[in-house]
Protein backbone atom coordinates (compact mmCIF):
# COMPACT_ATOMS: atom_id res chain seq x y z
CA UNK A 1 0.00 0.00 0.00
CA UNK A 2 1.41 3.50 -1.15
CA UNK A 3 1.54 6.06 1.45
CA UNK A 4 0.28 9.54 1.04
CA UNK A 5 2.86 11.75 2.12
CA UNK A 6 0.22 14.60 2.33
CA UNK A 7 -1.18 12.70 5.35
CA UNK A 8 2.05 13.62 7.45
CA UNK A 9 2.53 17.17 6.47
CA UNK A 10 1.47 19.73 8.83
CA UNK A 11 0.45 23.58 8.55
CA UNK A 12 0.73 26.58 9.97
CA UNK A 13 -0.71 30.31 9.73
CA UNK A 14 1.40 33.16 9.68
CA UNK A 15 4.35 31.21 10.78
CA UNK A 16 7.25 32.22 10.73
CA UNK A 17 5.64 35.97 10.04
CA UNK A 18 2.20 36.85 9.18
CA UNK A 19 0.84 35.74 5.42
CA UNK A 20 2.97 32.79 5.48
CA UNK A 21 1.80 29.66 5.25
CA UNK A 22 4.23 27.41 6.65
CA UNK A 23 4.18 23.51 5.31
CA UNK A 24 5.55 21.70 8.11
CA UNK A 25 7.41 18.20 8.00
CA UNK A 26 7.45 17.14 11.45
CA UNK A 27 4.28 14.82 11.54
CA UNK A 28 6.14 12.66 8.15
CA UNK A 29 9.90 12.62 10.17
CA UNK A 30 7.84 11.55 13.68
CA UNK A 31 5.95 8.65 12.13
CA UNK A 32 9.03 5.83 11.08
CA UNK A 33 6.99 4.24 8.39
CA UNK A 34 6.38 7.62 6.47
CA UNK A 35 9.93 8.52 6.88
CA UNK A 36 11.29 5.54 5.61
CA UNK A 37 8.78 5.47 2.59
CA UNK A 38 9.33 8.85 1.75
CA UNK A 39 13.10 8.24 2.20
CA UNK A 40 12.92 4.86 -0.08
CA UNK A 41 11.11 7.25 -2.73
CA UNK A 42 14.50 10.10 -3.00
CA UNK A 43 16.59 7.19 -2.93
CA UNK A 44 14.94 5.49 -5.65
CA UNK A 45 14.93 8.85 -7.85
CA UNK A 46 18.93 9.43 -7.07
CA UNK A 47 19.52 5.81 -7.95
CA UNK A 48 18.55 6.09 -11.60
CA UNK A 49 21.20 9.20 -11.61
CA UNK A 50 23.63 7.42 -10.18
CA UNK A 51 24.33 9.63 -7.84
CA UNK A 52 27.38 9.76 -6.11
CA UNK A 53 27.10 12.43 -3.55
CA UNK A 54 23.97 14.31 -1.66
CA UNK A 55 23.83 17.85 -0.82
CA UNK A 56 21.63 19.05 1.97
CA UNK A 57 21.06 22.60 2.95
CA UNK A 58 20.71 23.78 6.66
CA UNK A 59 18.89 21.92 8.48
CA UNK A 60 15.79 20.01 6.94
CA UNK A 61 18.05 19.47 4.05
CA UNK A 62 20.53 17.86 6.48
CA UNK A 63 17.24 15.46 7.75
CA UNK A 64 15.93 14.46 3.85
CA UNK A 65 19.98 14.11 2.66
CA UNK A 66 21.53 11.77 5.65
CA UNK A 67 19.28 8.99 5.46
CA UNK A 68 19.13 9.10 1.76
CA UNK A 69 23.03 8.98 1.43
CA UNK A 70 23.52 6.33 4.67
CA UNK A 71 21.28 4.75 2.50
CA UNK A 72 22.80 4.49 -0.83
CA UNK A 73 26.04 3.95 1.29
CA UNK A 74 27.66 7.34 -0.31
CA UNK A 75 28.87 10.74 1.31
CA UNK A 76 26.54 13.78 2.57
CA UNK A 77 27.53 16.79 3.27
CA UNK A 78 25.92 19.85 4.47
CA UNK A 79 25.72 23.39 3.15
CA UNK A 80 25.76 25.64 6.20
CA UNK A 81 24.88 29.48 7.58
CA UNK A 82 27.70 31.96 7.57
CA UNK A 83 30.58 30.97 9.66
CA UNK A 84 29.56 27.58 10.70
CA UNK A 85 32.15 26.21 8.36
CA UNK A 86 35.62 25.38 9.38
CA UNK A 87 37.96 25.72 6.75
CA UNK A 88 38.32 27.01 3.27
CA UNK A 89 34.97 27.56 1.64
CA UNK A 90 32.53 28.83 -1.07
CA UNK A 91 29.61 31.11 -0.60
CA UNK A 92 26.30 31.95 -2.10
CA UNK A 93 23.97 33.90 -1.23
CA UNK A 94 19.92 34.08 -1.90
CA UNK A 95 16.60 35.44 -1.56
CA UNK A 96 13.86 33.57 0.67
CA UNK A 97 10.25 34.25 0.68
CA UNK A 98 10.36 36.42 3.83
CA UNK A 99 14.30 37.70 3.87
CA UNK A 100 18.09 37.04 2.28
CA UNK A 101 20.69 34.68 3.77
CA UNK A 102 23.85 33.05 2.91
CA UNK A 103 25.15 29.55 2.67
CA UNK A 104 28.41 27.92 2.69
CA UNK A 105 30.24 25.06 1.55
CA UNK A 106 33.46 23.18 2.28
CA UNK A 107 35.62 23.67 -0.72
CA UNK A 108 36.40 19.71 -0.43
CA UNK A 109 32.67 18.31 0.15
CA UNK A 110 32.14 17.68 -3.99
CA UNK A 111 35.10 16.48 -5.96
CA UNK A 112 35.31 17.54 -9.57
CA UNK A 113 32.89 15.48 -11.58
CA UNK A 114 30.92 14.00 -8.98
CA UNK A 115 27.67 13.67 -9.45
CA UNK A 116 25.53 15.30 -7.06
CA UNK A 117 21.85 15.24 -5.19
CA UNK A 118 21.24 18.39 -3.84
CA UNK A 119 17.90 17.60 -1.16
CA UNK A 120 16.06 19.62 0.65
CA UNK A 121 12.54 19.76 3.09
CA UNK A 122 10.62 22.32 0.91
CA UNK A 123 11.35 23.83 -2.93
CA UNK A 124 9.38 27.51 -2.22
CA UNK A 125 10.86 30.13 -3.95
CA UNK A 126 13.91 28.01 -4.83
CA UNK A 127 16.52 30.19 -3.57
CA UNK A 128 18.17 27.84 -1.26
CA UNK A 129 18.59 25.34 -3.81
CA UNK A 130 19.83 27.58 -6.84
CA UNK A 131 22.51 28.61 -4.15
CA UNK A 132 23.58 25.04 -2.90
CA UNK A 133 23.68 24.33 -7.07
CA UNK A 134 25.64 26.95 -7.27
CA UNK A 135 28.22 26.22 -4.98
CA UNK A 136 28.31 22.44 -6.33
CA UNK A 137 28.87 23.82 -9.74
CA UNK A 138 31.56 26.31 -8.96
CA UNK A 139 33.52 23.16 -7.28
CA UNK A 140 33.17 21.13 -10.68
CA UNK A 141 30.06 18.69 -9.03
CA UNK A 142 27.45 17.86 -11.31
CA UNK A 143 23.89 18.21 -10.08
CA UNK A 144 22.10 15.66 -11.17
CA UNK A 145 18.70 16.09 -9.17
CA UNK A 146 16.85 17.84 -6.54
CA UNK A 147 14.39 15.85 -3.86
CA UNK A 148 12.11 17.61 -1.87
CA UNK A 149 9.25 16.31 0.18
CA UNK A 150 6.98 19.32 -0.29
CA UNK A 151 6.60 21.93 -3.17
CA UNK A 152 4.85 25.08 -3.00
CA UNK A 153 4.08 25.07 -6.64
CA UNK A 154 2.46 28.91 -6.45
CA UNK A 155 5.84 30.29 -5.18
CA UNK A 156 7.48 29.14 -8.62
CA UNK A 157 10.66 27.68 -7.11
CA UNK A 158 11.02 25.18 -10.18
CA UNK A 159 11.58 27.91 -12.14
CA UNK A 160 14.67 28.73 -10.46
CA UNK A 161 16.17 25.16 -10.89
CA UNK A 162 14.26 23.90 -14.01
CA UNK A 163 17.03 23.06 -16.01
CA UNK A 164 17.88 20.08 -13.46
CA UNK A 165 15.83 17.17 -12.12
CA UNK A 166 13.06 17.53 -9.69
CA UNK A 167 11.51 15.27 -7.89
CA UNK A 168 9.08 16.15 -4.94
CA UNK A 169 6.89 13.85 -3.19
CA UNK A 170 3.67 16.28 -2.53
CA UNK A 171 2.63 19.20 -3.93
CA UNK A 172 0.74 22.74 -3.04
Amino acid sequence: MAIDFSDYIAAYKNFPEPGILFRDISPLLENGDAYKAATHEIVKFARERDVDMVIGPEARGFIVGCPVANEMGIGFSPARKQDKLPGEIVTASYDLEYGTASLCLRKNAVKKGQRVLVTDDLLATGGTIDATIRMVEELGGIVVGTAFIVELMDLRGRDKIKDYDILSLVQY
